[in-house]
């Protein structure tokens, strides 16, 4: 999604916002020396161990760990996904985002349509008092008033032209319900309502605007089942979650959210008490989708059929989830009994009842061993073998932390196999280098982060990349980027890498670097960078010094090591 906005766009935009007075529309600062201080709106306590930094442009909790830029702060806080804080940082200092596509032309204003599609809604809510048939599913289906109005429940009358004589009226606007996906095109090129004689679900966008409709048949032999809007450009299936926005109204803190298949699925949770649940709009669970879902929720429980559909609908969901499941997040998977459903067993047996199934769900990791499994014979030295050929390529696809590590001990464990990962380069995974401490590649980086400026400074080639150290490449990677933006503050530079792996990494050392006085750090930064490419030279010289012990080295490799003891000993007495 980011990468629709361009970087300079989002240079500019924190250059002229000041993360203080975004933080403090939504949260009562205090000044604390060069620093606002309050208590954390992401957790509860007493004290203020919440510190907002002028100069950083950079916020962090010292309690629960929160922390980033006025962006990561607005998603945090207004529960928000990344273009949506964009568009509402943009708003506030007067900038218009740059459209979809990557370049500067400003986007097309969507409001036209968002408006239309917001009328829409309302005309089918208008419509549902009007049928009695639909107010009887309703009653059958036990949805009380309550629920109806905050799903914003309506009603498709039937009849071809139903919606476009409600808000056709002339060009622009039927060109609109075109362009919303609200009309469909016989072979003759006649134009008609696309939903007709069906319950309408309006889905909501994560400021809960409407972008597309969910159309359920009040009769199973009329079919499909359920209809979708197409795909438009406020719409794209494999990203958006129904109900996400109403689960996010009513948790202010959500520790779980549940994933099931239908429309119905959702609203009859939200009605029996618990407003968790969310359903994927006609689509397999994608790696977009559960994305989201972890953001939202550090806990996700998927939820399908115990059918053959059911289970094969649950290890897309698995396949998708991997990559997504760093250290904190949990997937579990909750399959029901032949023929039920959520809704149906709700009814039998009440919150209560079901949240004990949720509690009883499966671990991903209990999952995926049982389904890689199910037809091997471990007992057998061939079945382990292809148990562990299975295995290793899935979970080789799990962040790089303790639960793939543990699945790798725990395919070990059942199938004799080590779980051996190669390493990736340095400049691919950095962020186990950022985290080492006291290293002199991690004061560098923290050195960058808070003087971003000193970049400019840096001579080129650079020496200290002979340094062979995890995190070496990072760090060139960010006075590359420092450079490439003149005036970038240590908050533009953080966001350079806000999808890419050291992004987190990167925010946890940026929280503790301290800014201080300018020409200070300055000579820190280049002592540092010296004694890097001092290392480096001992290193080279060492592994040429061990070669020459195996066997005489060509005149290269002499003349090569003559240099570096020559430029070592010139380093030095610079040092000196």
């Amino acid at each position: 999604m980011r990468g629709r906005i361009p970087d300079s766009f989002i240079d500019e935009l924190l250059a002229r916002v000041d993360i203080v007075d975004v933080i403090e529309r939504r949260v009562p600062l205090k000044k604390a020396g060069r620093e606002w201080t309050a208590c954390c709106p992401f957790h509860n306590e007493r004290s203020p161990s919440f510190y907002v930094s002028p100069a950083k442009q950079f916020f962090h909790c010292f309690g629960c760990g929160a922390h980033g830029t006025a962006i990561k702060f607005l998603m945090d806080y207004e529960r928000l996904e990344f273009p949506d804080a964009i568009e509402e940082l943009a708003q506030a200092v007067g900038l218009k985002v740059p459209r979809e596509g990557g370049n500067d032309a400003p986007r097309e204003d969507k409001t036209d349509l968002y408006t239309l599609l917001d009328s829409a809604a309302r005309w089918y809510q208008a419509e549902l008092p009007k049928s009695a048939e639909a107010k009887a599913y309703c009653k059958k289906r036990g949805l009380d008033a309550q629920i109806v109005e905050r799903f914003r429940i309506g009603w498709a009358p039937a009849g071809y032209d139903g919606i476009m004589k409600a808000l056709g009226g002339n060009d622009r606007r039927m060109q609109l319900l075109n362009e919303a996906g609200m009309v469909a095109s016989n072979e003759r090129g006649s134009k008609y309502d696309r939903f007709r004689e069906r319950l309408m679900f309006p889905i909501l966008d994560r400021r809960g605007r409407v972008i597309a409709f969910g159309g359920r048949v009040l009769q199973s032999e009329q079919g499909p089942k359920y209809l979708n809007s197409p795909e438009t450009p406020l719409f794209h299936k494999g990203r958006e979650l129904f109900a996400l926005w109403q689960v996010k109204q009513a948790n202010s803190s959500l520790q779980r959210i549940v994933v099931v298949e239908g429309y119905m699925d959702v609203i009859a949770m939200h009605q029996a008490g618990l407003p968790i649940a969310v359903a994927t709009l006609g689509t397999a669970t994608t790696p977009e989708h559960t994305e989201v879902l972890f953001r939202a929720a550090p806990d996700v429980v998927f939820c399908f059929d115990g059918d053959r559909a059911g289970r094969a609908a649950a290890w897309k969901a698995l396949e998708s989830a991997l990559p997504r499941l760093r250290d904190g997040r949990q997937a579990y998977f909750l399959f029901l009994p032949d023929g039920e459903d959520p809704d149906t067993l709700i009814r039998k047996e009440g919150k209560d009842g079901f949240e004990r199934r949720l509690k009883q769900a499966t671990p991903l990791s209990e999952y995926f061993f049982s389904e890689l499994a199910h037809d091997v014979d471990t007992a057998s030295l061939d079945g382990r073998a292809r148990l562990a050929e299975r295995a290793r390529p899935l979970i080789a696809r799990l962040p790089d932390g303790a639960f793939r590590d543990l699945m790798a001990q725990e395919l070990e464990k059942r199938s004799g196999a080590r779980a051996v990962f190669e390493a990736e380069p340095t400049v691919r995974r950095p962020q186990r280098p950022v985290s080492v401490q006291r290293s002199l590649v991690r004061s560098a980086i923290s050195l960058l982060l808070a003087q971003p400026g000193v970049a400019d400074e840096v001579e080129r080639p650079y020496r200290f990349l002979r340094l062979n150290k995890p995190g070496v490449a990072l760090l060139a990677d960010l006075i590359d980027t420092a450079r490439a933006r003149p005036g970038i503050n240590p908050a533009m530079l953080i966001e350079h890498y806000a999808e890419r792996e050291e992004y987190a990494a990167l925010q946890k050392l940026m929280a503790a670097t301290v800014v201080g006085e300018a020409e200070a750090q300055r000579r820190e930064f280049f002592d540092a960078l010296l004694h890097m490419e001092q290392q480096a030279i001992v290193q080279r010289r060492d592994e040429l010094t061990a070669k020459s012990r195996q066997g005489p080295l060509d005149s290269a490799e002499k003349a090569e090591l003559r240099e570096l003891i020559g430029v070592r000993v010139r380093l030095s007495q610079a040092e000196d």
